[in-house]
């Protein structure tokens, strides 16, 4: 096993550890929650809670009259479908006019998801345009980052000035893991998130993927 699989080893190994977190933190973030005065819209669909730990990364008017909440995984194939083939779409007619702003949250399936929203999330230094053009970037060369996840991540990081080593560094981020995992666990015990992709379209859950008709008959209908 040679010396650049080890960052995704360490992910792996500390996923299975984060993972095994007790219900007493996921507990302890939601009181933080409340303790902060993040507001949790309920709805029939079921509970959208702001994540606890990292930004939101989205893009649109925060005036827009619909919110669209994606949870996707970076290795999910639905996923990369829906954001390379259907947001470009939905971007050109409803993000940038302004009627949606559209929120990406990451729930990674495995290892290599979570060392890809590491990388995005890096790259993006908190700005939405960019964290974007990384995702995108990254789901384009899905079938390469499942096959080759070191290497991928490692073309990528250097498309947006990322040396070997600083690439390497952002893949043995813990803290920045334990705050994805944390988030993961919100969505998935609180929001009720069990497959990738989730949407919830002003509060509404939609599970699976949505082709362009099916997510502009519902935007049409929640504009009226």
């Amino acid at each position: 096993m040679g010396i650049a699989a080890e960052p995704l080893i360490a992910i792996r190994r500390a996923l299975a550890a984060a993972r095994r977190l007790t219900r007493l933190a996921v507990l302890a973030a939601l009181a933080a929650l409340y303790v902060t005065g993040v507001a949790m819209a309920q709805n029939a669909g079921g509970i959208a809670a702001e994540p606890v730990s990292l930004p939101d990364m989205a893009l649109g008017s925060k005036n827009a009259p619909v919110v669209i909440v994606d949870y996707s995984s970076m290795t999910c194939s639905h996923c990369a479908d829906f954001m390379t083939k259907v947001f470009p779409m939905l971007r050109s007619k409803y993000v940038d006019t302004g009627r949606v702003r559209f929120v990406f949250r990451e729930f990674p399936l495995d290892a290599k998801a979570a060392a890809a929203s590491m990388l995005a999330r890096t790259v993006a230094n908190e700005d939405s345009a960019r964290y974007f053009g990384a995702i995108d970037t990254l789901f384009r060369q899905q079938d390469q980052l499942i096959a080759q996840p070191t290497d991928t991540l490692q073309r990528v990081g250097g498309q947006y000035g990322l040396s070997q080593q600083a690439v390497e560094t952002v893949l043995r981020d813990q803290a920045l893991l334990d705050k994805l995992t944390v988030d993961q666990k919100i969505a998935s015990e609180v929001v009720k998130v069990k497959a990738t992709p989730t949407f919830f379209i002003n509060g509404q859950k939609h599970e699976g993927f949505m082709p362009f008709e099916e997510i502009d008959n519902t935007i049409r209908s929640s504009l009226r």
